[in-house]
Formats: structure tokens, C-alpha cells, sequence
């Protein structure tokens, strides 16, 4: 076996975010009373998309994505809103979605059943993170989860791998594979820490970014053939 520690993202690479940011954005929406929903939703993805990777390039703090995202929303629409009640709003919405990837659950059951040590290397906000993987129904597949804001570092610092090596006992960074399907957090966060990875990329999307993933896979299965 080469590889024994697997470290996996959640947001799209596990967990459907979209269909979670879909329906919690639809329901904080509706909370506000916005006529034009879809209108709305059409600048926010893209919008908060901007926003994560520019956290990722320590453009800017968490704090500060979360505390401006809505305002900034709301803005374009020429609404003054106060953008943390919008945010707190919306994490609620978000932390009660429990949605995963079709063939998701079957992909860790396998390799469990292989002897592979599964973990989860997520960024995100604890308790929404927790609170949609106690829905998801894939949380007792992992040894543990780390969460950027548990940790104190986000990915793709090397600060956070260190981390996540330092809880993991036995640990061996020449044995672990970072899997995920982002290229700023989850690939240049292994190149950063000197771990493995397997950039997931379903759509087939041009890297065009200076992290080089050891193993392309688009789908669950050709994971599988990886580490058969």
C-alpha cells in the first residue's frame, strides 16, 4: 500500500455544496422578502466563489468574507443591509444541509474496507461544517475532522498540514494523499506540506494555476484504481 493516510476535502469533492448553498441561500432569501430570487442567487455564487479563492491567496480574512459577503449582495441590488445578521442567518440555513456526492458514501465504505486511515481537511466555519456532516451521513467514516477554524490555519498553509500531522498519531507524510477538487486550498496546500494529491476535477477544468496535483481523477472510480 502506498499511500495509508487519506486526508479529504468536503465542499465538492464529498459534500454537494452547491445543492446546500442552493437551498439555504433560497431560504434566507425568502426570510428577506426578495421578489427576484434568481436574480439574486446569479451574483452571489459566482461573487462568493471570487471571495474563497481570495482567501485562499490571503487577499483577505475570514472574518472579513463572512462579515461582507451579503452586504456586498444586497449592495448590488442597492439594498443597505447589515451584512453579519445576513451572514448568521444564512450559516444557520447552511449548517442544517446534509447533501453528498452521488457515490460518495460507497467510495469511503470502500476504502475503509481497504485498511486506508480516512480524515477530513476541510476550511470552513465548525459549526456548520459539523452540523452538515451530522446529516450527511458520512461523518463515522473518518478517524477525525479537521476544520480550519478548529485549527487556527486554513488550507493551503503549511501551518494547517502541520497540524493535521501532529493530531494523527503514526503519521507519515510520504504516506498520505490530499484528495480534494480545489486547486488554490486542497493541491497547493499539499505541495506546500509535501503531501501527495489527487486533484478531483469532474468538469474537466484547465489548470491554469501553479499547483501541480500528482494524480488528475474524474471520478470516484479511477480514486479507486489509484489505490486499488
Amino acid at each position: 500500500m502506498l499511500y495509508k493516510y487519506l486526508l479529504f476535502d468536503l465542499d465538492h469533492t464529498l459534500l454537494d455544496f452547491d445543492a446546500a448553498e442552493n437551498l439555504a441561500l433560497h431560504q434566507l432569501l425568502l426570510e428577506a422578502q426578495v421578489s427576484d430570487i434568481a436574480a439574486y442567487m446569479d451574483y452571489y455564487v459566482p461573487m462568493n466563489r471570487g471571495l474563497w479563492d481570495d482567501l485562499s491567496l490571503g487577499k483577505i480574512s475570514k472574518q472579513e468574507l463572512i462579515d461582507t459577503r451579503f452586504a456586498r449582495l444586497f449592495a448590488h441590488f442597492d439594498q443597505d443591509v447589515d451584512g453579519r445578521y445576513y451572514a448568521q442567518r444564512y450559516q444557520h440555513f447552511l449548517s442544517q444541509q446534509g447533501q453528498v456526492l452521488e457515490g460518495a458514501k460507497e467510495l469511503l465504505g470502500i476504502l475503509g474496507a481497504r485498511g486506508y486511515r480516512l480524515f477530513a481537511a476541510t476550511n470552513g466555519v465548525t459549526f456548520i461544517q459539523n452540523g452538515r456532516l451530522d446529516r450527511s451521513g458520512i461523518k463515522d467514516y473518518f478517524e477525525q475532522v479537521f476544520i480550519s477554524d478548529d485549527l487556527g490555519h486554513q488550507k493551503p498553509t503549511v501551518a494547517y498540514f502541520d497540524k493535521v500531522a501532529q493530531a494523527i498519531k503514526g503519521f507519515d507524510r510520504k504516506q498520505a494523499l490530499m484528495i480534494g477538487d480545489g486547486l488554490l486550498s486542497d493541491i497547493q496546500g499539499g505541495n506546500n506540506a509535501g503531501i501527495d494529491t489527487v486533484w478531483y476535477n469532474p468538469d474537466g477544468k484547465e489548470n491554469t494555476n501553479q499547483a501541480q496535483p500528482t494524480y488528475t481523477v474524474a471520478t470516484y472510480q479511477k480514486l479507486l484504481e489509484i489505490l486499488d
